[in-house]
């Protein structure tokens, strides 16, 4: 069909560029997951709903997100808490002491989950990969400046409402 023919709004449907799934591990939590798993099922639902109205605009954008969420609960792999719960690894959530005097507390969890401001941040930001391995006291790069580890938890059990299991840095040759 010739562009001369093509409505407007059609060629918005055509554009619409793919979102961008990241080259790092799909690494989640268990909540993670879950949540994939309510966004798949959101998208199906926007989906079927612009079908049922013939709203283009609609279904292309349901499309690219299904689209994007299917991906991304294809690749997901759910990472167990560790065995050794005295050092920062996926999942854990670490209480920092920053230079300035802030003290702050993060869950590292997967790219699709973690939101800074709740307090939860992916294991491939800056941050989360200067603590990897570490143990309480010892000094890990944070933004422009350094800050201590002063706690280390992982939570007790797959549900997001279960108490956290805090190491103290005992056993850590500080």
């Amino acid at each position: 069909m010739s562009r001369a023919f093509v409505k407007e709004q059609d060629v918005d449907y055509l554009e619409m560029p793919e979102r961008p799934v990241s080259e790092h591990p799909n690494d989640v939590t268990e909540a993670g997951l879950a949540q994939i798993e309510d966004a798949v099922a959101e998208a199906g639902e926007a989906y079927a709903i612009a079908q049922a109205s013939a709203d283009r605009a609609a279904l292309a954008a349901a499309g690219r997100e299904l689209r994007y969420w299917t991906a991304r609960r294809a690749s997901a792999h759910v990472v167990p808490a560790p065995a050794d719960r005295s050092e920062v690894r996926f999942g854990a959530s670490v209480t920092i002491l920053r230079d300035d005097g802030r003290e702050q507390t993060f869950r590292i969890v997967g790219e699709d989950e973690a939101d800074p401001a709740k307090g939860s941040i992916s294991h491939v930001s800056p941050l989360a990969k200067s603590m990897f391995g570490k143990r309480v006291g010892d000094m890990v790069r944070a933004g422009s400046g350094e800050a201590e580890i002063k706690a280390i938890g992982y939570r007790a059990g797959a549900s997001e409402g279960q108490t956290t299991q805090q190491s103290d840095g005992e056993g850590h040759d500080a």
